[in-house]
């Protein structure tokens, strides 16, 4: 064999060993890929899952479970808030998944409202952390104007943060209503005693001028008999001089 064809057969020796050492270091680093992955799994969705079935859910993969707080919250109690690390990660298993659990609503005292003013039950209200839900209101005999007579909840019930109490406000005593008596043709001292009995205000007495007979009689009054008027209504009356 001449010096050319060693050459050659070193070359090709040469070739042959990259080669075989390329092939070894790509299976070495794809079988070193396979194992790391292998052993890796994607965090599932555990929000609003009880703890316990979350943690069932993941054991199966591999995972645990550590509980890092527990706070209020508008779902159940026990019932998972937040977690991590997040949905669809991938982590190792033996890996755990921290999560914050709720302790379920905030409850407050419902304070008593009756008897206090619409102002006031809006303020105690916003100290408990609740509001003012539906709002009716109705005459009431004996009670003061935008005072509340009733509630609903009723006082000291423990109910959730947030929700609303229903209330009814007094308008006050209901107005009793008359038919404006007739004064005209009475003497004005007859017209002053049925004013105040029926609880009428004299608010203007006006003197004309009429004749002897007319003297002392009332000729004219306002409002006129037959008008809808309540107590407390003021009268104005034309009398004869």
């Amino acid at each position: 064999m001449n010096f050319s064809e060693r050459l050659q057969w070193w070359g090709r020796v040469a070739a042959r060993v990259f080669i075989l050492a390329a092939v070894a270091f790509l299976s070495a680093i794809t079988a070193m890929r396979i194992a790391i992955h292998g052993s890796e799994v994607k965090v599932p969705d555990v929000v609003r899952m009880r703890a316990a079935e979350a943690e069932e859910q993941l054991a199966r993969l591999g995972l645990g479970i550590k509980i890092e707080d527990r706070v209020f919250s508008t779902l159940p109690v026990d019932a998972i808030i937040r977690q991590s690390p997040k949905p669809g990660e991938g982590v190792k298993r033996s890996q755990r998944v921290h999560v914050v659990l709720s302790l379920g609503g905030q409850k407050s005292s419902v304070p008593k409202l009756e008897g206090e003013s619409l102002r006031s039950a809006r303020i105690e209200l916003l100290q408990s952390g609740l509001q003012v839900g539906h709002l009716s209101s109705v005459h009431l005999p004996g009670t003061e104007a935008d005072n509340v007579v009733q509630q609903s909840p009723g006082p000291q019930s423990a109910v959730l943060r947030g929700p609303r109490v229903d209330l009814l406000v007094s308008l006050g005593s209901p107005e009793v209503a008359w038919v404006m008596p007739e004064f005209t043709g009475l003497t004005l001292a007859e017209a002053e005693r049925r004013i105040a009995v029926a609880g009428f205000v004299l608010s203007n007495l006006t003197p004309v001028m009429g004749p002897p007979e007319a003297q002392g009689i009332i000729l004219s009054q306002s409002p006129g008999r037959g008008t809808r008027v309540t107590q407390g209504t003021k009268v104005e009356l034309q009398v004869g001089q």
